[in-house]
């Protein structure tokens, strides 16, 4: 009962903050002079901040574009870190411009929580790790375990519903910061750490005995993740999602910040017009922005699987296949709308 109360009354609160929105967003950034994005407390190849506070990871990648494509420089951005708990009540108070954090796009989020989602940056699905000691190899060997899982997150929903279908019997153990979570799992407090696949895999390298460590095979959940903005600003809406699609349709095109010059010069149409060098485009200017944006993500940031490959893919500590997230001429989901 008091989650409920709670959520309704975050809902009314960013519903209405939203309906006073003016369309200002992207005026507000660049007066400013930079674009404020709401992070995490720190997961590996997401968003996470070394021992000198540079932050790295996908979602990072996502901020540096949003800065690209505004003011042709991908530095000017700030990273505000926030729990579960913290990142709407942040986004709905203005406190970051947009939440680019491992966020699960759902219906109640984009109607009742009062925020808009249009694309998916990482396609995932919520899992389990567990320790190789245990012989467990199937999640459905888990009952009577102690789970460890996050506050205020899709997660713990998925939790509940997995066991109670397959008649499970488990013992939650909360909290509200991943890091205690981790440390919590890591210690043995728990049997069984449970969010995110991709977060699993982030985790097994903060562990002690990461080898020691595997995540099972079951995927339990559809976890589309990607970046949110308050209702009531579709400029701003739409320059958020459109760094993304310029990020995938440079992938397709075969354009990479190693070949964006030469690819500008000498390209068909359809790329000359992506990068604002076919005459008489509009495609900057009808975002509020110069013709050059998408240049300037792809030159500065990358394409999407320069972006997937540097954080998550094969070569990076994580080792995460594209699968599902591969481009949809080589079977997987992302698909980015033409850009004429």
């Amino acid at each position: 009962m008091k989650k409920t109360i709670l959520s309704a009354a975050i809902g009314a609160a960013v519903l209405g903050f939203a309906s006073a929105a003016s369309a200002a967003t992207l005026a507000d950034v660049k007066a400013k002079g930079f674009v404020t994005c709401g992070g995490s407390n720190g997961i590996p190849g997401f968003s996470n901040p070394n021992d000198k506070g540079e932050w790295s990871g996908i979602d990072i990648d996502y901020c540096r574009g949003i800065a690209a494509a505004v003011f042709g420089d991908a530095s000017k951005f700030k990273i505000v870190a926030l729990s579960s708990k913290d990142r709407f009540p942040a986004l709905q108070s203005g406190e970051v411009d947009v939440l680019t954090r491992n966020t699960t796009w759902t219906i109640s989020r984009d109607s009742s929580l009062g925020f808009n989602f249009r694309t998916v940056n990482y396609y995932d699905g919520q899992g389990f790790i567990v320790k190789k000691g245990l012989n467990v190899k199937s999640a459905l060997e888990l009952s009577g375990a102690a789970v460890c899982v996050q506050q205020g997150t899709t997660t713990e929903l998925n939790l509940a519903d997995y066991f109670k279908a397959n008649n499970l019997k488990y013992n939650p153990v909360v909290f509200e910061k991943e890091a205690d979570a981790t440390s919590a799992y890591d210690s043995g407090r728990c049997d069984v750490y449970t969010t995110d696949q991709s977060g699993l895999y982030a985790i097994r390298l903060k562990l002690k005995n990461p080898d020691e460590n595997e995540v099972l095979p079951e995927v339990i959940s559809k976890e589309p993740l990607g970046p949110a903005v308050r209702q009531g600003d579709d400029q701003w809406f739409d320059v958020v999602s459109w760094v993304h699609y310029a990020m995938v349709n440079a992938e397709e095109f075969g354009i990479t910040s190693k070949n964006v010059d030469e690819m500008k010069k000498s390209g068909g149409p359809d790329v000359k017009r992506m990068l604002g060098a076919e005459e008489g485009t509009k495609i900057g200017t009808d975002l509020g922005l110069t013709n050059d944006w998408a240049y300037n993500i792809i030159k500065q940031v990358g394409n999407y699987g320069e972006v997937f490959e540097r954080n998550v893919g094969p070569s990076s500590p994580l080792k995460i296949k594209r699968g599902i997230n591969a481009l949809w001429t080589k079977g997987g989901l992302q698909y980015g709308p033409p850009i004429r």
